[in-house]
């Protein structure tokens, strides 16, 4: 093997330099080919042939430092640390975003924000380009992150529309009103006429807009005192809530549950005071989670296409990067019903 052959000594990483020795060639022809310019077949073989010799891997880092580009994506989550494990819609969500992110070669920065605190270093680290755009899950109206991304101009997708979501920032979601009202008139076609419902996260437009739709559902049956609200779309919230509406009125035979970890909360609390489910009480849930599966009863309840969602949220980010253009507005995803046994 000759002095040129001799393949790149272990813990030093392979340069351009020894490339273009190993190739026999200058370093301008290799940065043609690594760049992806014209050089003749010749020159390229050899220096494809060199580039597996000396074990060269490209420096991303410092090609993105060039460029300006860090060749990530954040996905920022304004939700307590606490639901982000425990809702696998987030999880669903993050999954659809990271495979489309995976396959345009760009990183996922996970970036949970659960304190005003959080909200201040998250907002410094994008103000310092370390992500190249952000999809941003669970926003309220006027949370201050909103306020950032469109500062920064920072190529952005929202899941989900706050009321005062920039127009030129593009979100995606599903019609959480149509669908809640949809299974809401089913519930009722059971026969129940004394139906609550567990309302969670009315801070959010989804939490608003599912509480909007039950009572649009109920129409004159709608009674404010049949409406627990809880902060958060989780389990032992769903059981207070429930416990809430047993004390106000006894006789009720229907709960709609603002998701399905909701509606599992709801259904142990019900089975705590001797209630049977869809017996005594029929219960709907909203999401078509893992819960639905594992809470007995299986849940009626509401598909959301957490993995499409996700992947259409970082579609709309990796287009923006691109250059390309994002019509203004939002993209509603299907969201059927799906009837099980729990009502």
């Amino acid at each position: 093997m000759s002095a040129t052959e001799q393949p790149n000594k272990p813990g030093k990483r392979a340069t351009v330099h020894d490339i273009a020795a190993a190739a026999g060639v200058s370093r301008g022809t290799v940065s043609r080919v690594l760049n992806g310019g014209y050089v003749s077949v010749t020159a390229r073989t050899a220096i494809e042939r060199a580039i597996r010799e000396v074990g060269y891997v490209p420096n991303t880092a410092a090609r993105n430092l060039v460029m300006q580009r860090s060749q990530a994506v954040g996905f920022i989550v304004l939700e307590p640390h606490t639901l982000f494990l425990e809702d696998p819609n987030i999880g669903g969500i993050l999954l659809g975003a990271n495979t489309t992110l995976s396959d345009a070669d760009y990183q996922m920065v996970n970036l949970v924000v659960d304190s005003e605190r959080d909200t201040a270093r998250i907002t410094r680290y994008l103000s310092g380009g370390f992500v190249d755009g952000a999809i941003i899950v669970s926003a309220r109206s006027h949370d201050p992150i909103i306020q950032v991304v469109g500062s920064l101009a920072l190529p952005s997708a929202f899941v989900g529309h706050p009321r005062d979501l920039r127009p030129e920032i593009p979100y995606v979601g599903i019609d959480n009103m149509t669908s809640t009202e949809e299974i809401t008139r089913r519930l009722l076609a059971t026969g129940r006429r004394r139906v609550g419902m567990i309302a969670a996260a009315v801070d959010r437009d989804s939490g608003a807009d599912r509480l909007a739709g039950f009572r649009r559902a109920l129409g004159p049956l709608f009674d404010e005192s049949l409406v627990a609200e809880v902060p958060l779309y989780d389990f032992a919230c769903g059981a207070k809530g429930m416990r809430t509406l047993l004390e106000r009125e006894p006789r009720i035979d229907g709960v709609f549950a603002a998701s399905d970890a909701v509606a599992a909360g709801a259904v142990e609390a019900l089975r705590e005071a001797g209630r049977t489910v869809p017996g005594d009480v029929g219960v709907v849930g909203f999401d078509d989670s893992s819960w639905a599966t594992r809470t007995r009863p299986h849940l009626s309840t509401v598909h959301q296409p957490a993995a499409d969602i996700g992947a259409h949220a970082a579609d709309m980010v990796l287009r923006q990067l691109r250059g390309e253009e994002i019509p203004q507005g939002g993209l509603l995803l299907p969201s059927p019903v799906v009837w099980r046994d729990s009502a």
